[in-house]
């Protein structure tokens, strides 16, 4: 039985059709040097599939990356570490592998002052969780309860809050702005206890705990929802200057010692004449 032969063009047909586009691009190369090299197919074969899994994972990556909404600034790579000494850096490369605390759907608090670093760290997170090939999604939580309100006028809260299962973590920036007069944050109480040993949060907040009567309708409400972020939780407190005060004042600084400096030249330079 002779093996049938395909021209080209029936080749990219087919595999257009079983939407192997890495493949499809690749093939001609690699069977011209399977031709001259000697390759036995197993060869051929899995050196074709192993790029198509590569480029697939890749998109995927840079999907989950654009859905995701962070900044892509905010990066590990770009956290300076040393502005927090309190945070270990070590520990946060840990949960930046997301294995054990996403499995248990376990939560992590950032505390801290505005400017202290909680977004850019909750970012850089979510930013080596989807490189791990997890699911992020990052939110102001002011926003994410308006809309999760606006599902339930519609009575559509159950099916809102089951379209937020397909992400491994919801960072929630800025929890202590989501204040109870300005929409009825029980749905962001209904999130915390649908995704509770579940599916994990972040949440960043310039408030301790003992602010959050602010946020929930009622005292017992806010209760249960500390309950439940603490009862498997990493809690970093970021209790420093703003790193935007800082940056302020470092320039500053630096104008008057530019200036300090241009002043004695000119200084020197009307006596040297």
């Amino acid at each position: 039985m002779s093996t049938p032969a395909y021209d080209a063009g029936r080749l990219a047909l087919m595999l257009n059709e079983l939407r192997l586009p890495t493949i499809a691009r690749l093939w001609p190369e690699f069977a011209q040097r399977s031709d001259k090299e000697g390759w036995q197919a197993t060869r051929l074969l899995g050196a074709l599939l192993e790029h198509e899994l590569a480029e697939r994972a890749k998109r995927r990556i840079e999907r989950h990356r654009a859905e995701s909404h962070l900044d892509p600034t905010k990066t590990l790579a770009t956290f300076d570490f040393s502005m927090v000494p309190m945070v270990s850096k070590a520990h946060v490369m840990a949960l930046a592998t997301g294995d054990a605390w996403l499995e248990k759907g376990a939560t992590v608090l950032l505390f801290g002052p505005p400017g202290a670093g909680k977004s850019h760290l909750g970012s850089a997170i979510g930013h080596a969780l989807i490189d791990a090939g997890y699911r992020v999604m990052f939110t102001r939580t002011s926003e994410l309860v308006q809309k999760l309100q606006a599902a339930r006028q519609s009575l559509q809260l159950p099916s809102a809050l089951a379209k937020l299962d397909r992400f491994d973590l919801i960072i929630l920036d800025d929890l202590s702005y989501a204040r109870k007069d300005q929409a009825e944050t029980s749905v962001l109480f209904e999130l915390i206890a649908e995704r509770y040993e579940r599916h994990s949060l972040l949440i960043t907040a310039n408030q301790p705990f003992s602010g959050w009567n602010d946020v929930f309708p009622d005292p017992g409400m806010t209760v249960a929802a500390i309950d439940r972020l603490v009862h498997h939780s990493t809690i970093f407190e970021m209790n420093v200057e703003s790193y935007r005060r800082r940056t302020a004042s470092d320039k500053q600084n630096s104008r008057r010692r530019q200036s300090s400096s241009d002043n004695h030249k000119e200084g020197a330079t009307n006596m040297a004449e």
